[in-house]
């Protein structure tokens, strides 16, 4: 029989579902979590950091409480739809049960879900997704299962919230925080806990009071010293390989997240898209000047003007030369689907593997606005908080190899985009201009597309164009 007692416990208690964080994506692996049982959580706080076949997410709850229950340790997969966190809603209103162990052999048993109260719905997508079995995948280091605190070990509110609600006239603690919570985005506040940032201190200048990533960055810094300047090109370093025990031959590391992807990505690509790669070498010595004085220009200022910012801006002005070049293939109804809008994918290495974000709707974007999405970019990718939205729905790629001191390669298409440009290292060489042997700023480009849709004369005419806007940067102005 169903007691009062058990259906009010049952209200008190709401459960937080892995939620679609992607494209379809049927699971995900929890890499971190940032709240133990007996922490109190408000609506938007990150609670834990999970890794799809895509990226590396954040996942903010979506209602306030007190965390009564962590259902799996890090490390384990879940597939969408699993519950990870049961919080109790109405804390201190009543001794809560006790909350199974969660085990690394066996998934933990699932209760009945509550209803849900009406008003605020959760945002993320994925609820309402048909509950599967739970993978696990064992790994060396994996943290021991959580336990569940105790009833009596529940906190009560800390005296600031009981200040804040005596302040707001009873409205509620969960009420009074939110107010009182500073303004930042999740990336921000995690940037702020990793350097030991206390948000409430910091000077917000965006729109409508919310801190920035500079924001936290200035206030991070010693007084008299600049924020810290971004790398030179979207890269980060990728992440070395497990450390091989002693005397081991062999080390395996899983294919998963990320890496998985990319394979799969790169081998349907490869077999997909017949591959044809041009190549050219051209004096970008005028570009490197044209880079050097708009680093002084006023216009730039609070923007990082690099030679990626430049080639970016030349390829948008080749592609309005060369429409045909911004098209993909439609296999299933036999197309060819002309693109009337440029998401320019730049390619990434992170900790994680390969990621190719894009700008949307580079096309419209003036040089200093490009700059900024570039800078925002390379900030989000080096952070590992690229979502899955950034990186769906690319046309065309660059991918700058000449970082790590190469002269060029032959890349891949990403997938259901026409071409990907791989800008080499820009070295001095000497080169014969105007009738002489000079010194000049030298790379070599090569232009991978699908030929399918691309013959060789269109992609000719494409390279050549980039090429002659990097020779001549004038032509930005005449060509534009």
């Amino acid at each position: 029989m169903t007691t009062m007692t058990d259906t009010a416990n049952a209200a008190r208690f709401r459960e937080f579902k892995m939620p679609d964080v992607g494209e379809g994506l049927t699971e995900a692996e929890i890499l971190k979590w940032y709240v133990q049982p007996g922490d109190t959580v408000t609506d938007g706080q990150v609670v834990c950091e999970v890794e799809t076949a895509k990226a590396a997410v954040e996942l903010p709850i979506p209602f306030d409480g007190v965390v009564h229950e962590l259902r799996f340790p890090e490390g384990t997969t879940v597939d969408v739809g699993q519950v990870i966190i049961s919080v109790d809603v109405a804390p201190g209103s009543g001794d809560a049960p006790a909350a199974p162990a969660a085990s690394a052999a066996e998934p933990a048993p699932e209760e009945a879900p509550a209803e849900e109260p009406k008003g605020r719905q959760p945002v993320l997508v994925g609820y309402g997704v048909a509950e599967s079995s739970t993978k696990r995948r064992a790994r060396k280091g994996a943290p021991a299962p959580v336990q569940a605190a105790p009833a009596a070990a529940v906190p009560a509110p800390a005296p600031a919230q009981a200040a804040v609600q005596a302040e707001l006239n009873g409205r509620g603690v969960a009420a009074a925080v939110a107010d009182a919570r500073p303004l930042a985005k999740p990336p921000v506040r995690k940037l702020a806990k990793d350097l030991g940032i206390d948000l409430a201190t910091v000077v917000p200048t965006g729109a409508g009071g919310v801190i920035t990533r500079e924001d936290v960055h200035a206030a991070a810094a010693p007084a008299g010293a600049a924020a810290p300047e971004p790398a030179a090109e979207p890269v980060a370093p990728v992440a070395a390989a497990p450390a091989a025990e002693a005397g081991a031959r062999e080390t395996r590391i899983p294919v998963k997240g990320v890496r998985k992807a990319i394979a799969q990505a790169m081998v349907g690509s490869a077999f997909t898209a017949p591959h044809v790669t041009e190549f050219v070498t051209v004096d970008v010595t005028r570009t490197m000047k044209l880079v050097a004085e708009l680093k002084e220009d006023k216009d730039m200022a609070g923007v990082r003007v690099n030679p990626l910012l430049i080639i970016a801006k030349a390829l948008l002005v080749a592609i309005k030369r060369n429409p045909g070049v911004n098209a993909v293939w439609d296999e299933a109804n036999q197309e060819i689907v002309q693109k009337h809008y440029v998401n320019l994918g730049i390619a990434a290495a992170t900790p994680r593997g390969l990621i190719v974000p894009n700008i949307k709707d580079a096309h419209d974007q003036t040089l200093p606005q490009l700059a900024a999405s570039l800078g925002e970019l390379v900030a989000t990718a080096r952070d590992g908080k690229t979502s899955p939205a950034a990186m769906a729905g690319g046309t065309v790629t660059i991918t700058n190899v000449g970082v790590f001191g190469v002269d060029t390669g032959t890349p891949i298409l990403n997938p259901g985009e026409s071409a990907i440009l791989a800008v080499g290292a820009i070295k001095l060489q000497p080169w014969v201009h105007k009738g002489k042997v000079k010194p000049r700023q030298v790379t070599t480009l090569a232009l991978s597309f699908d030929h399918r849709l691309i013959d060789g004369e269109l992609g000719s005419k494409f390279l050549a164009d980039i090429a002659a806007i990097l020779e001549q940067p004038k032509r930005l102005i005449t060509w534009a």
